[in-house]
């Protein structure tokens, strides 16, 4: 069984970065895929980046060249690098683990950004 926490959301200003992490506890984290998704207020809950268990990777457009998903599977964690952030980048940030068999979130973090 797998729980995932989310860490890293905060308040920036635009053109600025963030790195959210996503700590795992439990066994065969390298057997699942990661993802980033992000819900804004009255919005639809996205899939923003995936990273398999070969480590390819897969992008919204919008965050395409900006954001950099990765993963440490002798750390359990996973990680989104955001850099050039935009207003409509402001969301929830939500930590995603999949396998064939399971599937689990995390609870969510705050990311803003405004000046």
């Amino acid at each position: 069984q797998v729980q995932l926490v989310e860490s890293g959301g905060g308040l920036v200003q635009p053109g600025g970065s963030l790195r959210l992490s996503c700590a795992a506890s439990g066994s065969s984290f390298s057997t699942y895929a990661m993802n980033w998704y992000r819900q804004a207020p009255g919005k639809q809950r996205d899939l923003v980046a995936s990273i398999t268990s070969s480590g390819s990777t897969n992008y919204v457009d919008s965050v395409k060249g900006r954001f950099t998903i990765s993963r440490d599977n002798a750390k359990k964690m996973a990680y989104l690098q955001m850099n050039s952030l935009k207003p409509e980048d402001t969301a929830v940030y939500y930590c995603n683990a999949k396998n064939i068999v399971w599937e689990y979130w995390g609870q969510g973090t705050q990311v803003t950004v405004s000046s």
